[in-house]
């Protein structure tokens, strides 16, 4: 079977909208990415399932051909970000080739990955392979990484060794931090700004609320450190309050966004434990109701030792040493499924989210290359 080109896969699937988002207004079906993908690896003599993920609308593919219980996962996520289509230069849905770059909405992050992918497997025969090549593809990883927490859970799958083809400029990446997304609210009483006796500020509160919080960074930044990262640290941003709604009224209530980010030898999950009873102890004392709720559920850190064989690898495949990203990755429920796992794709992160999006044709190749021998390491007789 002859794959359309590169382009045309690439434009199918950037056609093909699959937003994924917390609102939902924004977000859709990643149901068209999931069956085109179907279709071409079907056509490649792959076995085949779609399995539902969290719900009715979002769905995960796991492909395989060979047999056995080892050899190479090659992984990537189907949805995107929202965007605002005011701001590209071109329809975000549509593949522009300009300047030797692919533009259009999840050209880089990540359904540039996926052409990729099927024009390395296409040279492989069943015959050839004494243990298997499985494809992934997840929902939901822009959002709650609903798809890969589904999988790990309910699906789990057998490999050696998986690459997760986010953009990364082809140099394997053997570490990230955890994250979780919390949102803090503060409860209390409006009334006029007269008189304070009147209300209760949900506002001064807060005030009493981020005190705590920065406390607690800064306890966390004092006992952990790691200097194979940028930012050796880890960090807990205040992202995003909302408070009141005018200044002769006493603020009502109060909302604060914040994201946290722990390094590999930290849990995400002791961090918010820790966090909200912190929060909890403070709201006691409060006149203010305080409630503590995850937007996203935590991520825990990823590491893969970077002396490793398969790290090892990879660096001599790409001719990049290995290294670390802020970003977080689904790369944490391939671990929790016993898979040793590298970050390793082309593009650059500094292109995802942003409108004018784009790959660059640059890295397709060494790309193809760099993974076809890693499957003749790992899966041929």
């Amino acid at each position: 079977m002859t794959l359309p080109t590169f382009f045309e896969m690439l434009n199918t699937l950037v056609s093909s909208p699959s937003v994924s988002s917390l609102s939902p207004d924004l977000d859709t079906s990643n149901r068209a990415v999931i069956d085109h993908m179907a279709n071409w690896l079907h056509d490649l003599d792959f076995d085949v399932d779609v399995l539902a993920s969290s719900n009715e609308r979002k769905f995960n593919l796991v492909a395989r051909k060979g047999r056995g219980d080892g050899g190479v996962l090659l992984s990537g996520h189907s949805d995107t970000v929202p965007c605002d289509p005011d701001l590209w230069t071109q329809s975000p849905f549509t593949v522009k080739e300009d300047n030797s770059k692919f533009y259009g909405l999840g050209t880089c992050d990540m359904k540039g990955f996926f052409p990729v992918i099927l024009e390395v497997v296409q040279q492989f025969k069943e015959s050839q392979l004494g243990q298997p090549i499985t494809v992934l593809v997840t929902a939901d990883e822009e959002s709650t990484m609903a798809g890969a927490r589904h999988i790990a859970t309910h699906h789990p799958i057998s490999a050696d060794v998986a690459v997760i083809g986010e953009p990364t400029n082809l140099q394997p990446i053997f570490a990230h931090k955890g994250i979780f997304i919390a949102r803090i609210r503060t409860v209390g009483k409006s009334g006029h700004s007269s008189n304070p006796m009147l209300g209760v500020s949900a506002l001064e509160d807060m005030y009493n609320a981020i005190h705590a919080i920065m406390m607690f960074r800064t306890e966390l930044q004092r006992s952990n450190n790691d200097s194979v990262f940028a930012v050796p640290v880890p960090t807990l941003n205040l992202g995003c309050l909302h408070a009141g709604d005018s200044a002769n009224r006493i603020c009502g209530q109060a909302e604060l966004l914040i994201d946290c980010r722990v390094l590999p030898g930290m849990s995400s999950v002791q961090v918010v434990s820790q966090l909200e009873k912190r929060l909890l102890a403070v709201g006691s004392q409060l006149d203010s109701d305080l409630e503590f709720e995850l937007v996203m559920p935590p991520i825990e850190p990823f590491k893969t030792p970077s002396n490793s064989r398969f790290i090892q690898l990879m660096e001599r495949l790409s001719g990049r040493p290995s290294g670390t990203v802020a970003f977080g990755t689904e790369a944490p429920f391939l671990q929790q499924m016993g898979i040793e796992t590298v970050i390793f794709g082309p593009g650059s992160i500094d292109q995802a989210h942003q409108a004018n999006e784009y790959l660059s044709l640059t890295q397709i190749e060494p790309a193809k290359r760099a993974l076809s021998q890693l499957i003749h390491e790992y899966c041929f007789k």
